[in-house]
């Protein structure tokens, strides 16, 4: 498939640079797969327009301060030779990093920028008594950092004090106070994420409430949200793009909550793409390791490269709740294979010219 075929226009006023004041006054798109049609709803309303039979699955990940901006103290030799003994240089630049993955309690996988400029070898400093040493390169540009913290208080409490909220780069501003909390969901509580699972950013405690007393069930997993979740196809073919590696855990509660759904006829909602990689890249991991006699998934935690594209066979999920997606984004693709892709466009040309607000802290869909 060409890449394309995933693309739309969206005026540049549409992109939602701040959040709504309250988390559910967002509106929502309800999107119905068989009759081929939506309508408009706001995000308060969604007990209602539940059936009150439903499991719900969200993603319970935290989004850790994972952007930090260092100098750059390198070392390079002049030539070597008897008329002229070894010079070092050093060098200094503002350097931008963004922590993708820790490896140990010190050290991490990250995206460096600019990245050419900085070799194996080379030291950055972030503040006094907190420096990293470029120990590797990984796939995809990522650097392998170690940190050498000389004041011994752990890499996440130097996070707290000096780290930047990760906002999408679409966003075109710096991070402020506020997006500490509101670029965070009610339910984040594990995990390492550099992104938030935007879907939930919409839910409040009393709409959880509401949906409980509704008979709406709700559970969670942990999905580590990574770069990757930036990274626009690039490939010439969409199904050439390749995702990277998160991790994700699925407790042995949340496995029996969508088994007894399944037996009961009862739909299993995920609130956001991740939440769908998460169950549907475990439900194909168990039907390649026991085959016919394979549960639906298996509890427990593994690493997500599954790429969801139009082809896919959903196992776990029957509706979708989710953000509007940038055009040619392997998210915009998943949806696509959940619901289809010129319904979804078509739904996305009215939320343009309804006045919809797009992206992390913009409005949402609900696709059934």
């Amino acid at each position: 498939m060409d890449p394309a075929l995933f693309d739309y226009e969206l005026p540049a006023e549409r992109i939602a640079r701040e959040p709504l004041p309250e988390r559910d006054a967002s509106r929502l798109l309800v999107v119905d797969r068989t009759r081929g049609d939506w309508e408009d709803r706001h995000v308060r309303e969604l007990p209602e327009l539940l059936a009150g039979n439903e499991l719900i699955v969200v993603n319970n990940v935290r989004v850790i301060p994972a952007r930090l901006f260092a100098r750059r103290r390198g070392v390079r030799a002049a030539p070597v030779g008897r008329q002229n003994p070894q010079r070092r240089r050093y060098l200094s630049a503002d350097i931008e990093v963004l922590l993708a993955r820790q490896v140990d309690a010190l050290e991490w996988e990250a995206l460096v920028r600019p990245g050419r400029k900085v070799r194996t070898g080379e030291r950055l400093v972030f503040a006094p008594g907190l420096e990293a040493e470029v120990v590797g390169r990984g796939a995809y540009g990522l650097r392998r950092l170690r940190f050498f913290d000389e004041a011994g208080r752990g890499v996440f409490d130097w996070l707290d004090r000096l780290g930047h909220v990760p906002l999408p780069p679409y966003l075109e501003r710096p991070d402020q106070p506020f997006d500490r909390e509101r670029y965070q969901t009610i339910f984040a509580r594990t995990g390492i994420a550099v992104a938030a699972p935007t879907a939930g950013l919409h839910f409040t405690p009393a709409l959880v409430e509401r949906l409980r007393q509704r008979g709406v069930e709700l559970v969670e997993l942990t999905l580590e949200v990574g770069p990757g979740t930036f990274q626009p196809i690039r490939t010439e073919r969409v199904e050439q793009h390749r995702m990277l590696p998160e991790r994700y855990h699925i407790p042995a509660e949340t496995v029996a909550a969508i088994e007894r759904a399944r037996r009961e006829n009862r739909p299993v909602i995920a609130v956001g793409t991740t939440v769908v990689r998460a169950l549907e890249d475990a439900a194909l991991k168990a039907a390649r390791r026991y085959g016919d006699a394979a549960p639906l998934l298996a509890p427990g935690s593994a690493e997500a490269d599954l790429f969801i594209y139009p082809g896919h066979r959903f196992r776990v999920v029957d509706q979708l709740m989710t953000n509007f997606h940038l055009p040619r984004s392997s998210l915009l693709v998943l949806v696509a294979a959940f619901a289809g892709r010129e319904l979804v466009l078509a739904a996305y040309r009215h939320a343009v010219e309804a006045g919809y607000r797009f992206y992390s802290y913009g409005d949402c869909m609900l696709i059934r």
